[in-house]
């Protein structure tokens, strides 16, 4: 004891010497930025705009004529090969793009083509011509903990404000169904200030590594600033895209061919599940790859490749970023005990492929040409809707009405009519009351904001 009372005063001085002081703090920070600023551009993107008197006057203006005129948006990128001029940014900040300018650190203005895009991910490669760029060292995402400082760098609400930078700390890691359920998500979520104009700006860790893009903030459902919810893509994810991207002109992805749905507690009893981990399977396609490996419908997927499987979205995660070819090792749980399979993953069809394929084996398109399903609690409070519920759009078939009247994945429809939709049983019923003719108007939220669409059923 007396041993104890003496070595507490110099165990006491150990840390507090070893801890940082506020300028040591303060300099990481100072690091960082001067670092990363350079690496960091501002991106203009010039598109023509098609707007109708629909957007003005309610869900009967597309009686109107529309109207066509150049508009810019501002997003961010970050350079990644200062020898060959690759910049990495969101798709949607370059997304129909007649012509791109980027702005650097010291104010140089030059254009850039678009090299490849991905969709799903929300990525795009663009290229500018090389000579004095600066780039960055990408790090790690998958050694991100929660409680982390990371520092956010972009061009928030024009370039008046580009190269602003912001700290915060990760908040959480592997979100998804955040912008879409047909979406790549595997985001990093934090808190450092990111708004408008963000989009494709870099998310660093204290040693000056890039560690994400940053993509999306989540609002009140009103307002589009920011409300301390930011989320970045993980630079691991980053990486295996980019390099599709700039080699393929495509991202190839690894593929199961199963339909996969969350755990939920019901299905857990049933099943002799231990916990709410995993995916149940709850199709399987004739001769795809899970198939051929003895895979089964309600098999609960809990492990890939030795990684724990959390729920659905995770499953996909995983699975799509393999290879095609690639032998990958499955753990499912079948009546209540582990079973093992090595599965050889096929190519994941595209987006209208996938959706045939799928329809072919379940989901069928509805009168107005969508799939939808209901909006669970966890959404809600994810999107801030508090209890106004809803149906999400999952898929639209091309050609289709809902297609013709801009209708997207993503959406969520809270009214048909004068009727408020609560869930997919509410919104079946409801529908079933109209017929090929008929005019509908429907209450959507995408991204927040409310608006009415209104189109004859054809």
């Amino acid at each position: 004891m007396k041993l104890y009372k003496r070595l507490l005063p110099i165990i006491c001085i150990v840390f507090i010497s070893a801890a940082p002081t506020k300028k040591e703090f303060s300099e990481a920070f100072i690091q960082v930025a001067e670092n990363g600023n350079p690496a960091v551009v501002s991106i203009i993107s010039e598109k023509i705009v098609e707007r109708s008197f629909h957007q003005f006057f309610g869900p009967f203006g597309d009686r109107f004529p529309q109207e066509k005129f150049k508009g810019h948006s501002l997003g961010s990128g970050v350079i990644i090969d200062a020898d060959k001029g690759y910049i990495i940014t969101n798709n949607h900040v370059i997304e129909d793009a007649e012509e791109i300018k980027v702005v650097m650190f010291d104010k140089r203005e030059v254009k850039a083509t678009i090299v490849a895009a991905d969709p799903p991910s929300d990525l795009a490669v663009i290229k500018v011509d090389p000579g004095s760029l600066s780039t960055v060292e990408l790090g790690n995402s998958d050694q991100l903990s929660v409680g982390e400082w990371v520092v956010a760098i972009g061009s928030p609400f024009g370039l008046h404000l580009n190269h602003t930078v912001t700290a915060g700390i990760v908040s959480a890691v592997g979100r998804s169904s955040v912008i879409s359920r047909n979406n790549f998500e595997d985001f990093i979520q934090h808190d450092a200030a990111i708004n408008p104009g963000n989009s494709g700006g870099a998310l660093f860790n204290l040693d000056g590594e890039l560690v994400g893009i940053n993509t999306a903030i989540a609002t009140d459902g009103y307002s589009r600033a920011n409300a301390g919810v930011g989320f970045a893509i993980p630079i691991n994810m980053v990486k295996r895209v980019m390099e599709d991207l700039i080699s393929e002109g495509k991202v190839t992805r690894g593929w199961l061919g199963v339909q996969i749905d969350n755990v939920n507690e019901g299905l857990a009893k049933a099943l002799k599940l231990e916990d709410l981990n995993g995916a149940i399977i709850t199709h399987v396609i004739s001769g795809s790859p899970a198939e051929e490996a003895g895979v089964e419908e309600k098999d609960v997927i809990i492990s890939v490749d030795g990684e724990r499987v959390d729920d659905s979205s995770n499953l996909k995660n995983l699975i799509s970023s393999g290879r095609p070819n690639d032998k990958t090792k499955l753990t499912v749980i079948r009546d209540g005990k582990e079973k093992k399979f090595t599965v050889t993953l096929g190519t994941r069809p595209g987006e209208k492929e996938l959706a045939d394929t799928f329809r072919n084996g379940s989901q069928q398109f509805d009168l107005l040409g969508l799939i939808v399903e209901s909006f669970t609690d966890a959404d809600e409070s994810a999107f801030n809707l508090g209890s106004e519920g809803g149906v999400q759009v999952v898929d639209v078939k091309q050609e289709s009405s809902a297609e013709e009247n801009n209708i997207q994945p993503g959406d969520i429809i809270t009214e048909i009519g004068k009727t408020i939709i609560s869930d997919a049983d509410d919104y079946k019923v409801e529908l079933e009351s109209y017929s090929k003719g008929d005019t509908i108007m429907l209450r959507i939220l995408r991204n927040g904001n409310p608006q009415y669409v209104a189109f004859e059923i054809e």
